[in-house]
C-alpha cells in the first residue's frame, strides 16, 4: 500500500526544518568536538567531559528512536498497555550496582573498554572472545534501531527501507568521523533536549485536543467489549503459571537487572561514555543520573495512550488504517505528519531521525575502538595512540562497520516485513539475548575470586548461544529462508517454554558455571 497519501502532508517547509536542524546539530558537534590528535581524544574525549553531558548522552543513546516510535506503537496495539514500565525497576537497580561496584574497578586501570579489563584478568583469548560477542550483539541490537528510523523516513518520503537505511548510515558516519566521542556526546545532548521537547509537545497537543479525562476513559475500557485496560502497569502473574509472559513484575525485578547490568557494565556503547568522565566519582554520577530515562519512558507511554484515544475519536483514513493494521509502529510518525502544523512535524521527526543517528554513531565509535584493540592488541594501541596512523585506522574502521551494520539492517528489515510480531521493543531486547548473558558470565568470571577453566568458559558461551538460537525465532527463519520448510515445527518439541528475559540470568549462570568447572584450571591473566 503506497504512502503517497500520507507523505504529501510533509511539505517543503517541513523538509527545510529537518535540513536546518541537521545542519545546526552538525555545526554544534563540530564546534564542540575539539581536536582528535590521539586515540585517547577520539575514543574517550580526552576524559574531560562533564558528567551531566555524559549522562544525557547515555539517556539519548538508550532511548533513541526505538522508544520514540516503538513504545507508543506498543501501547496503541490491540492488547498493548503500560506493563513495559515495570522493567524500569530492574533498570534502576542495575545502574546503581554498576555505579557503585563496577565503575571503581574500571577506573583503577587505564582501559578503553571492559573487554580490556576482562582480558587483563583472563587472558588475550578471552578479550578477543568478548570483543567478538560485543560486535555481534551491537550489530543485532543497533540494526533494530536503524529499522525504526527507516520506518520514520518511509513515512515522510515513501522511499524503500533499503534507501532509508543507506541515508541513515551516511549521516552516522559523517557525525562519527567529524569529531570522535566529543562530537558523539555533544550531539547526543542536543538530541536529548529536542527528544523531550517532541514528546512533551505531542502529549500536550493530545491532552489539549481530547482532554485528560477522555484519554483515561478510552484507555481504561478499550477493546470491542471494553474489557482491556490499556493503562495497566502491574502484572503479578507468577512465572510458573505462564512462563512465556515477558512484562511481569517478576521479570522486572529478577531477570531485567541482569540485562541492564550487562548493558551498562559490559556493553561498550555505554561504558565508552563512562570512560569519558574525568574521575570515577563523575562517572558514578553519570550512570546513576541516567535513571532519569525512566521518566521519558513514562512520557512516551502516555503519548501512546493519547494516540489510541485520538484515533478512537478521529477515524483513520483508508491509507492510515491500512498501515496501522499492518504495523502499529507507524501510528506516531503518521500522526505527526498528518496532524501537527507545518514546521512542527518537521522538527519532531527531525528529532527522532537525529536521535537514531546519535545511537548509530555511538555504536560505530564503540565498534571501531574495540575492533582496533582486538586486532592490534592493547599494548600496540596505547603505544601508537599519539600517531596519526592509528587515528586514520580508527576512521577506516568506522566506515567498515557502518557498511556491515547497514547491510544487516537491510536483511533485518526484510525479516521484519515477513514476520508476525510487530513489537519493536520485544525485538530489540530479545535479540540481545544471544550475547548479553555470555558477556555477563565472562565479566563475573573475571571479577569473582578463584581460578578459571578457559575451555569450560568457551563451552559455556557456545552452549548459551545455542540455547538462545533454539528458543528465539531467528534460526527457524534463517533455515526457512535457506529452503528448509517446516524448520520451526521440527524444532518446536525441543523448545522450552520460557520468556526471553529469563535467558539473561540463565545464560550468565551457564557461562560462569563452565568457567568454574574443576578440569584444567588456568590462572588469571594466562592466555
Amino acid at each position: 500500500m503506497p504512502l503517497a497519501a500520507i507523505e504529501s502532508h510533509f511539505t517543503g517547509w517541513d523538509w527545510a526544518v529537518v535540513a536546518g536542524y541537521m545542519l545546526l546539530t552538525t555545526w554544534i558537534g563540530h564546534a564542540l568536538s575539539g581536536k582528535n590528535a590521539t586515540i585517547r581524544d577520539f575514543f574517550l574525549g580526552g576524559r574531560s567531559l562533564p558528567w551531566w553531558a555524559v549522562s544525557g548522552s547515555m539517556i539519548a543513546t538508550e532511548i533513541s528512536a526505538l522508544t520514540f516510535i516503538g513504545v507508543p506503537g506498543m501501547v496503541y496495539a490491540l492488547h498493548g498497555d503500560w506493563t513495559y514500565l515495570q522493567w524500569g525497576i530492574g533498570s534502576v537497580m542495575a545502574r546503581i550496582a554498576v555505579a557503585w561496584w563496577l565503575v571503581p574497578l574500571y577506573y583503577r586501570e587505564e582501559i578503553y573498554s571492559p573487554y580490556d579489563f576482562m582480558g587483563a584478568r583472563l587472558g588475550e583469548g578471552v578479550r578477543r572472545l568478548v570483543t567478538g560477542l560485543f560486535s555481534i550483539g551491537a550489530i543485532l541490537g543497533q540494526s533494530v534501531r536503524v529499522l525504526v528510523t527507516a520506518i520514520i523516513l518511509q513515512t515522510v518520503t515513501g522511499y524503500s527501507a533499503t534507501s532509508c537505511i543507506v541515508i541513515i548510515g551516511v549521516f552516522a558516519v559523517i557525525w562519527t568521523l567529524m569529531g570522535g566521542m566529543r562530537t558523539v556526546i555533544w550531539t547526543d545532548v542536543v538530541q536529548f533536549c529536542l527528544f523531550i521537547f517532541g514528546g512533551l509537545l505531542a502529549l500536550g497537543w493530545l491532552v489539549g485536543s481530547l482532554g485528560l479525562d477522555t484519554i483515561i476513559a478510552l484507555n481504561s475500557n478499550a477493546g470491542p467489549d471494553g474489557g482491556i485496560d490499556k493503562l495497566r502497569i502491574l502484572n503479578l502473574t507468577p512465572p510458573w503459571e505462564n512462563p512465556l509472559l515477558e512484562y511481569t513484575l517478576w521479570v522486572a525485578v529478577i531477570a531485567m537487572p541482569f540485562q541492564n547490568f550487562t548493558a551498562f557494565g559490559t556493553d561498550q556503547l555505554n561504558t565508552q561514555r563512562i570512560f569519558c568522565c574525568g574521575s570515577a566519582h563523575e562517572a558514578r554520577k553519570a550512570v546513576a543520573w541516567s535513571s532519569v530515562s525512566l521518566l521519558i519512558t513514562v512520557l512516551m507511554l502516555a503519548v501512546g495512550a493519547g494516540l489510541f484515544a485520538w484515533y478512537q475519536q478521529h477515524v483513520p483514513t483508508g491509507a492510515e488504517a491500512g498501515w496501522f493494521a499492518k504495523d502499529p509502529n507507524y501510528v506516531f510518525p503518521i500522526w505527526i505528519t498528518t496532524v501537527l502544523p507545518v514546521g512542527l512535524s518537521g522538527l519532531i521527526l527531525a528529532a527522532a531521525f537525529a536521535a537514531a543517528i546519535s545511537s548509530l554513531d555511538s555504536i560505530l565509535a564503540a565498534l571501531s575502538q574495540t575492533s582496533l584493540s582486538a586486532w592490534y592488541g592493547r599494548e600496540r594501541l596505547e603505544r601508537e595512540a599519539d600517531g596519526p596512523a592509528m587515528v586514520f585506522r580508527s576512521r577506516c574502521a568506522v566506515v567498515v562497520w557502518a557498511i556491515i551494520l547497514s547491510a544487516f539492517a537491510v536483511v533485518l528489515a526484510g525479516s521484519y516485513e515477513s514476520g508476525e510480531s510487530r513489537n519493536l521493543i520485544t525485538l530489540a531486547f530479545g535479540i540481545l539475548t544471544y550475547t548479553y548473558g555470555p558477556l555477563l558470565g565472562v565479566l563475573l568470571a573475571a571479577i569473582l575470586p578463584g581460578k578459571r577453566n578457559l575451555p569450560g568458559l568457551f563451552a559455556g558461551v557456545c552452549l548459551s548461544i545455542a540455547g538462545v538460537a533454539l528458543i528465539r525465532p531467528e534460526l527457524p527463519q534463517l533455515l526457512q529462508f535457506a529452503g528448509m520448510a517446516g524448520a520451526d515445527e521440527a524444532l518446536a518439541p525441543f523448545r522450552p517454554p520460557v520468556a526471553f528475559p529469563w535467558l539473561f540470568p540463565i545464560n550468565a549462570a551457564v557461562t560462569l558455571f563452565g568457567a568454574c568447572l574443576p578440569c584444567r584450571r588456568i590462572s588469571r591473566g594466562q592466555s
